[in-house]
């Protein structure tokens, strides 16, 4: 942030510079005022001799008229001018040493220190021919420590607008980053209720398609095969419209959260649900935990997207395969749960292959450190995924 310009600063310092400045020219009109009164009163007791009186009043008549400028962007020569000045008389004392402390307070520190310099050897001249009232050397002590404690406060009011402006800069960053990082949990959380969504009630509505299908291709069917697949499309509907429910109480910030999540002992149902549309499929479920001395369960991360992999596999086999067989390879190892969704349809494009559901399957996948692959097969189409238990 550039301090040599009080109109730099932001708002919020612009206006604490303007009220400061307002103040400071306040006081050195006050001050060029009463130079001006004390020059008069001398001529009216008629203490100098006329060439001086005359000097002194057109040096403090000068250096109010001067005293605007020390808010321009000319302030610094102003200054210079005015030390020049305070060489011919003391009439232009005030309006220098308020120039000083103007330059100490809103220009560099060099800058400051070299116009402070500049006004105290005018004033060190200024005693040379117009002799104070007491000895010179306690009048170059007393010029020093004038300009040295102007110079000083100066560069403290300067140090101490420029910490104000950096907090209240800080805290403004800080209230945007606090608000990024509410949206971007927003955000998060939408996309996990997203994918969650997509993979419960995408298979529930596709369970359903296929049922409603089945019914249509088959109206002749037995009484009682039509009564199951109406309760199954009765039941199908139920469930998903109690998924929409909860998504729109959690999208409303509500209390209530997603459903438990799903483990590896909730794959057999899954697969009992797909068999119940008439889908032919055979599930090869192991568990080789126990030959490596390993009892405990898959962290629900793991177990969750393991059944996320197999669901998504049977959706996209009843989607873009029905009709095809699907065998289903559940492995769980000491080091890593292993499925496979593989069937036996027809080839289908690419484009098929890289929907939303896959590309969130395989960000679950990953943000485990699994692998997951998705591709066409000799005999149909596969879907791997490799899942580390650490």
């Amino acid at each position: 942030m550039t301090t040599g310009d009080p109109r730099n600063f932001p708002p919020d310092d612009a206006e604490h510079a303007r009220s400061s400045r307002r103040s400071v020219a306040l006081a050195m009109v006050l001050l060029g005022v009463l130079t001006l009164t004390t020059v008069l009163s001398r001529q009216a007791s008629g203490g100098d001799a006329l060439p001086l009186r005359l000097l002194d009043l057109t040096v403090a008549v000068t250096s109010l008229a001067l005293l605007p400028l020390m808010w321009a962007r000319r302030s610094v020569p102003a200054a210079l001018v005015l030390a020049a000045l305070s060489v011919l008389s003391p009439g232009a004392t005030p309006a220098a040493t308020s120039g000083v402390l103007q330059i100490a307070r809103w220009s560099p520190l060099r800058t400051a220190v070299l116009v402070a310099a500049a006004s105290a050897a005018a004033h060190a001249v200024q005693g040379l021919w117009r002799p104070p009232a007491f000895p010179y050397g306690w009048w170059l002590l007393c010029d020093a420590a004038v300009h040295a404690a102007l110079l000083g406060w100066g560069a403290y009011l300067q140090a101490r607008a420029q910490l104000l402006a950096d907090l209240r800069a800080r805290a403004h960053r800080a209230e945007a980053d606090r608000e990024q990082a509410l949206e971007a949990a927003r955000s998060g959380e939408r996309n996990r209720i997203a994918a969650e969504m997509h993979d419960a009630l995408g298979h529930r509505l596709s369970l359903l398609a296929a049922t409603a299908g089945a019914v249509e291709y088959r109206p002749d069917a037995p009484p009682d095969q039509l009564a199951a697949a109406a309760g199954r499309v009765r039941t199908g509907a139920a469930e998903a419209l109690e998924d929409l429910r909860r998504l729109v109480r959690l999208l409303r910030g509500g209390v209530e959260q997603l459903a438990p999540p799903p483990t590896l002992h909730d794959i057999p149902g899954l697969v009992d649900a797909a068999r119940s549309v008439g889908a032919t499929v055979v599930l090869d479920q192991t568990d080789d935990r126990s030959a490596a001395g390993r009892g405990d369960e898959p962290s629900p991360p793991v177990a969750t997207a393991a059944y996320r992999v197999v669901q998504e596999g049977l959706t996209n086999a009843r989607r873009h395969a029905p009709g095809a067989a699907v065998r289903v390879t559940v492995a769980t190892r000491a080091d890593a749960v292993r499925v496979v969704v593989a069937d036996d349809g027809p080839a289908r494009a690419a484009a098929g292959e890289a929907g939303t559901g896959l590309v969130g399957l395989r960000e679950r996948v990953e943000l485990l450190d699994g692998t997951l692959d998705a591709g066409r097969s000799p005999a149909g189409f596969v879907l791997e995924a490799r899942i580390p238990w650490a």
